[in-house]
Formats: C-alpha cells, structure tokens, sequence
C-alpha cells in the first residue's frame, strides 16, 4: 500500500512486519520516484510483497497462551522458540496471554518462556513442518516452585495446582539410583507399601485403608495389573521408568475396575536430544548384588526414539534366596504431521527369585522358585484440532507366574487327623515371637498334606482398545468422553490337586466428563462411568472434585491457599482366584445345584468403595514452605470373605464331607477407614530441599461372615492362649484390617549442587494387626502356632542414604546406603527384611546435546 505526498515529495509505504505473531506495519519514508519509474517501483513492491506472503505460507507456526499455576493470564512473558542451538522466533505474550511465532525452518523445536517473578519455563521438544500450525500453551510457576502437571487426575494434562485430588508426583530424578520403586511409593502420605522380605518378593500397596488389589496400575496408558487388580510392585525395575503419578482415591470414572483405592500411573521417557545420547550404569553392592543398565535415546525430525535395558542380581541374605530380574523398554514417538502423532510402547520384565517363605517361622529356607514374565505393550495415535482432541490407544498385558515348592528341607513327621496319621514336613523348632508379647513355641508345617514337587501356573491376559475425545469449549470448559473396550482371559493350574481353571471376560466402559473453573479461583471436574463387566454385570461410578482459592500465591507470607473435597465411587472385579474358589462356582462345579438353590448362593459381585476428603494446600512463606493437610473417609462394601468349613456347615449348612469344599469366597465383608494426612515441604535455599509427612488411619472390620465370632463362634483359638478369639486367615469384625498401620510417616532431605547432590531419605510404620496364619500347622495339626492379631506386626524406621558425584561431564560416581539401622522387621511377621546393604557404581554419558 502506497501513497504520494505531494508536499514533502517522499512515498510512504506501508510494509508488514510480525511482532508476537500479528502482523503490524511501519511506515518507511523513501524519496519520490518521478513518475516513469512508478510503474516500476509498483511492480517490485508488488513482487516482494508476494514473495513474503510465500515465505509466510511455508512458515511453521506455533501458537499458545501463557498462565500461571491457576490458568491466570500472563502478559509481557517473553516466548522463544528454539530449534538447536539458535533462536528460531520469539514473541512476547499479550494482555490475554496469547502468543504466535513464525518460522521458516522446519524440524524439531522446543519452547523457553521466561517472565518476572516466574520461574523460567522450558518446554518439551515438538516437531514443526513449514506449513503446520501448532498450539503449545505455557503454564509457568511462581519462582521457587517446580512445575507440576498431572494427567491421572482429569485425563488431561492440568497443572497440579488446580486439581482438588491428592496426588503426589516422583520425578525422574528420585530414581536414577534405585533398583526398584517400593522405597519411593512409601514417600507420599496415606500410604504403606509392604514388602515380603528381600529383593523380589512381593510388594503390596495399600492406600487409605484400601486392599492391596484395590489400585489401578498404568505403564505409558495400558492397564497393567493382573485382572482382578493384583500387581506386585516388588518386581518394578526403576529402568525405564521417567517418574511416577500417585493418585490417592478412586477414580473408577477414568480408568475402570480396580481403581477403587488409587491409581499408579508408570510413564517412560521419551528421546528428546537431537544428538543420539548413550548412558550407561553399573555398580556392586554386599550380597553379591548387581546391576548394569544401558540406556539411549534421541531424537530426528520427526522421530524421537528411546530404549533400555538392565539386569539386576542379589543372593539376599538368606539360604534359598537368589534374586535376578531383566527389563527392557521402548518408547518411539513419529509425528504424522505436526498435530498428528503415532508412538509405540513396550515393557517386558523378566524374573525369578527363591521362596524361603516365612523363614522366622521354620528355622530353614523353603526351597522353592518364583518365575514372572511381565509384557506391557501399547500403539496410541493422538490428533489435536484447533480445540479438539482425540487419541486412539491399543493396549496389551501379558503376564504370566509360576511358582515350584521342592522337596523341604525340613523334617518329615507324621501327623494325627480325624482321616488318620498322614505324612508332612515341619521346620526347626523355633519360638515365634509378636510386637504385641505374644509368643509361641513349636515346628511349623511347610505345606500341609501336599505332595513335592508342587506348583502353579498361572496366567493374566489383557487386550485393551481405549478412545478419548476431549474438547476445550473455553480456557474455562473442557468436556470428555472416553470408551473402553477389554478383552481379558485367565488361567490357573495346579496339577497336583487336579485343578485346571480358566475364564474369558468382555468388558466395556463409556466415561464422560467435565471440567474447568470460575474465574481463575473455583476449579471443578464432574464425571461418570458406566461399567460392563462379563463377570458382575452393569455399575455406576460418578465422581465430583472441587478445588477453591481464596487466596491467590505470591510471595507474600500465608499468601496461597487451596481448599479442595472429593467425593467418589469406585468398582473393583474379582481376581482370577476369587472368581475360582467362590462358593458359587465350586457349588456349581461338584454339581450342587440344589445347594445354590437351597440357600441362594449368588455369582461372586464386584467390589465396591465410597470415599470423601477434604484437604487445604498453604503456602506459609514466600514459596518456600507449604503445609498440606486433608481428612479422607472410605468405605469398602462387597469385599471378599474366606468361608471357613466350620462357618459353611454352622450358618449355610453345608456339610464338606460331602461337597469337598474346604472354604469358600463371598461379598460378605466390609470395613471403613478414616483419617488424617499432613505433609510439609520447605525450600530453604535452591540447594536444599526437605519434606515430610504424617498419617493417622483409623480402620474398622464391620461385617464379615467367617470372623464374627460373636454371631458364628467361628475364629480360632489357641489352645495356649484360652478365651482369645484369633483371625487365623482374615481379620475378626471390631478388628483392624491387616498389614494397615495406624500412624505412618515419611521424610526426605536433599542437598544438590552442581557437582554434588546427597539424599536421606525415611519411612516409618507403628505396630499394625496381622497373622502368623498357621492354623492347624503345628506338629500335631493344632492351632498352638497362632498369635492374637491386635499389633503382631513390629514398627520400623527404615532410613537409606543416597549420594552422586559428577567427577566430569561425562562420568559420574554413586552410591546408595539402605536400611542404615538395619532393622528386620520392616516386612510382616515372619518375614526378615534385608539388613544393612550398600551398593556403589558410576554412570557414563556418551554423546546428546
């Protein structure tokens, strides 16, 4: 565009210029042409106005807002986008927050954003093709806070500030020197991960009372734990692992059956540098213990790739107990198109560890073997359009256990019964000996009436097709829908008894749900699901969170506060051992059809949960020290119940001498837990972090069929021990849940620097109820082994200390100190924790950025 000025005898043109990603136009003063040269001057301006119009039809452009934690605008942050090494565009962000850069290169960008008094944000890499629009919004945090988003929580990515649930994020960094994650699961409040002993046994994990199968397990999206919700956590490598999600409530409304008690979130990392970068570990410890583990990863235009792979070996400190595990991880990303990504994951874990049983009570090592071949594999196709979101993920889970009992060690004895003496093996004679005083004296049957070798196989088979398709109405409305489709098939086979059992369940889930805020203060999320299970049938799961800022963060003292309350229901189906050894299906495969008639046995029913929290996040003082403290209440209805013979025959009549029923599993037991969390962390220097915390759980066994000894007279009794009602294999009603400490606790100080960086880290648990479960195991088929369940369970304080060194850019030194008080009773009773353990090594890097 041009006009003459007659007067002054200069053309001024008008040229566009981008600033911010809007086009803008400076007025260039040039002297006049006479009039034979115009048309001239009019055709070269209108050529090179033509010819930046092109440039700018073959410019990548990426777009976004800017916020702060609570989705406030940010206005004035200056935005780079940059590609290698060099700035490719930058723009500084608008009074809405808004934000577009142009570029005319091509290739993989990453996004750092910087504003006053924020912490400096940089984003993750993302691939740009000369004509994509690309849309990246910004969230930065306030300084002295590291920015956090979760995804488990809403299905979305959503900065953690403005979710009402409890949720705690590990971050990569906390496992770089791990072998596995049980340790680390213990740092977040309202949770006690148990261990069954040493490297490899099984790990369980109990949230806010909940049971240990009551966790949705995820690894890159794939439903991950066995069908029926049990996952052993004592097998994860922390090998491929880029952090974890703790979410601490059902959320049935997102993720389905098992997720009545919270939900694990796995995620692996992704290549990111454009130079293929090389990183390998290895290091030694006592108990002829160790470990070596190659990593590489990278990315090219537009792929990003990533793999690893580790062995791990330990002969633990008892006879027995040999310990190894492989694992091996991929995680490849491709952009179709800027906007359009396919990625492929896998996870295959490989294992096999000694049983020594619970070796405090046989004097000797059980000589048996544990096997498990874990795959975890998923292709996600992921679409983002303008405001519209869709991704398409298929998953599968293939596991498989088998478990092999040799000939004990023990001595072989024979044993009086009702049906006469029969041969069986019993450990050294050895004085059992409870955190509540009680203590008893005797030899303990291994197994009783089996024949060796013995063992089971069994199988978990999951294939999973996901959809989701969520839609930003405004910053402030965010819908979603998802479907789920599962296609899950089981097995268990133990040849010794004869057993062969198998089970193929088609399940479907539709799942919609809302969320978004009232001006920058009142955050919500609403959702329901609608399960259809093939073994329990139709359920309903909604949920509702709320979160409300009163006062907004800054770096002013008591300036930020966050009230949020949760109120939700979860669903759990049965686990393949349950739906095989419920009253139903055993009544129904001796043919007593008459008998499930007779007193109107039911098919075995979901599990089901009722929560409600609520909690307030303070920040105290600058930023720097934040106080979080909640009260939760749930409620866990239609658990399963073991239905010992004598309860089967003196309250439903059945007489096992004619059905071959040795016990039985129902929907009869219930339980509630309720109680306190409180967590605090301080940042007193950049170089120094500390956080702690603290949990009460209150627990109650309200109903139960077979430990109602007031109704049913069906617990056991030590004869040692006259007028004390015992749970032999399950708690007694009035009682508390097992393995379920009341107080627990947790702290954690770090120190870093940029050579150096040391750790002590320390979980701690008061006494809690449980079993010796040996009834009926003593030398003469008695229950003289048995200990009263109120805190049979010891207290602990298990502290490890953890240190790095960079000796280099390339090469750097650790070592990792565990169990500093070496205390043995961090697992339950009976089973001796590792002692004292070290491990040192070193890390090299080769290559990357």
């Amino acid at each position: 565009m041009e006009r003459d000025s007659q007067e002054t005898g200069f053309v001024v043109a008008q040229q566009p210029r981008s600033r911010g990603g809007n086009e803008e136009f400076t007025y260039m003063h040039v002297p006049a042409r006479s009039s034979a040269l115009s048309p001239v001057f009019r055709v070269l301006s209108l050529l090179a106005l033509l010819s930046f119009a092109a440039v700018s039809s073959r410019a990548v452009i990426v777009r976004g807002t800017v916020t702060d934690p609570l989705g406030a605008a940010i206005s004035g942050a200056r935005v780079q986008l940059v590609q290698g090494k060099s700035v490719a565009g930058s723009a500084l962000s608008g009074p809405d927050g808004s934000f577009e850069i142009r570029s005319t290169g091509s290739g993989r960008f990453l996004l750092l954003t910087a504003a006053a008094t924020f912490t400096p944000g940089i984003g993750q890499s993302f691939y740009g093709g000369r004509t994509d629009v690309i849309t990246r919004n910004v969230t930065l945090e306030i300084a002295s806070v590291t920015a956090q988003i979760t995804v488990t929580a809403t299905g979305v990515p959503t900065p953690i500030q403005q979710a009402s649930s409890a949720i705690n994020l590990v971050p990569f960094s906390a496992l770089q020197t791990r072998v596995g994650v049980v340790d680390d699961l213990r740092q977040s409040p309202g949770v006690v991960a148990v261990q069954t002993g040493q490297y490899g046994s099984v790990g369980s994990l109990f949230v806010r009372g909940g049971n240990s199968d009551a966790n949705k397990v995820m690894i890159d999206g794939v439903t991950s734990e066995d069908i029926g919700g049990r996952f052993d956590f004592g097998t994860v490598s922390s090998t491929a692992l880029d952090g974890f999600e703790l979410y601490r409530g059902p959320n049935s409304v997102l993720y389905g059956s098992d997720a009545i008690a919270s939900v694990v979130n796995f995620t692996t990392p992704r290549g990111a540098t454009l130079r293929p970068v090389l990183n390998y570990s290895g290091d030694a410890g006592n108990f002829h213990t160790w470990r070596n583990e190659v990593t590489v990863g990278g990315a090219h235009s537009r792929l990003d790739y990533y793999g690893a792979f580790s062995r791990f070996d330990s002969s633990n400190a008892l006879p027995l107990y040999r310990y190894h595990s492989s694992t091996s991880a991929a995680n490849i990303g491709y952009n179709i198109t800027a906007n359009t990504t396919l990625r492929f994951t896998i996870r295959n874990a490989v294992s096999a560890t000694g049983t020594p049983n619970a070796h405090d009570f046989y004097g000797v090592s059980a000589d048996g073997k544990q096997s498990d071949q874990d795959l975890y594999s998923g292709a996600t196709v992921e679409n983002r359009y303008h405001r519209w979101h869709n991704l398409v993920r298929y998953g599968i889970a293939r596991k498989r256990e088998q478990l092999v009992l040799f000939q004990p060690s023990g001595e072989l004895l024979m044993v009086p019964s009702f049906f006469g003496p029969y041969p069986d093996y019993f450990g050294n004679t050895v004085t059992i000996r409870g955190a509540n005083g009680y203590t008893a004296t005797g030899q303990a049957s291994f197994l009783a009436g089996t024949t060796f070798p013995n063992g089971n196989d069994q199988s978990s088979l999951r294939d999973e097709l996901y959809f989701q398709s969520d839609y930003t109405f405004s910053p402030h409305l965010i819908g979603l829908f998802g479907f789920r489709y599962e296609d899950e098939r089981g097995s268990s086979n133990n040849p010794t008894f004869f057993s062969f059992d198998t089970t193929k369940r088609t399940n479907y889930q539709y799942t919609l749900q809302f969320q978004g805020d009232f001006f920058n203060r009142v955050f919500y999320s609403l959702g329901g699901a609608i399960e259809r299970n093939n073994l329990y049938g139709t359920a309903g799961t909604p949920r509702f969170g709320i979160a409300w800022v009163p006062v907004r963060p800054s770096n002013q003292f008591l300036h930020g506060t966050k009230i949020r309350a949760n109120a939700a229901t979860g669903v759990q189906e049965p686990s393949l051992s349950s739906e095989f050894n419920s009253l139903y299906k055993q009544l129904a495969d001796a043919g007593e059809t008459d008998l499930i008639t007779a007193y109107n046995v039911r098919p075995i029913q979901a599990l089901r949960s009722r929560t409600f929290d609520v909690g307030v996040d303070q920040n105290i003082l600058n930023q720097k020290l934040i106080l979080k403290a909640g009260y939760f209440h749930n409620q866990f209805s239609h658990q399963l119940d073991f239905i010992d013979p004598g309860t089967l025959l003196n309250v439903f009549g059945i007489d096992i001498t004619k059905t071959n029923l040795f016990g039985a599993l129902l929907n009869t037991l219930a339980f509630r837990a309720q109680g306190f969390e409180g967590e605090l962390q301080f940042a007193p220097t950049t170089h120094i972090m500390m956080r702690g915390g603290y949990t009460y759980m209150a627990s109650l066994v309200e109903q139960s069929f077979s430990t109602d000894a007031a109704a049913n007279g069906t617990s056991a009794e030590n004869p040692n021990l006259p007028g004390v009602p015992i749970g032999s294999s399950y708690p007694l009603v009035g009682q508390r849940p097992f393995r379920r400490p009341p107080q627990t606790g947790f702290f954690a100080a770090q120190y870093t620097t940029t050579k150096f960086s040391a750790a002590l880290k320390g979980a701690f648990a008061s006494r809690s109820d449980d079993s010796t479960f040996l009834s009926f195991a003593d030398t003469q088929g008695g229950n003289t082994l048995l200990l009263p369940n109120r805190n049979v369970d010891f207290g602990y304080a298990k502290l490890d200390a953890y240190g790095t060194y960079q000796a280099s850019r390339r090469v750097s030194v650790f070592a990792e100190l565990g169990n500093l008080l070496s205390q043995q009773h961090i697992g339950p009773i009976g089973y001796p924790a590792l002692p004292f353990t070290f491990r040192t090594g070193l890390k090299v890097r080769v290559g990357g950025d």
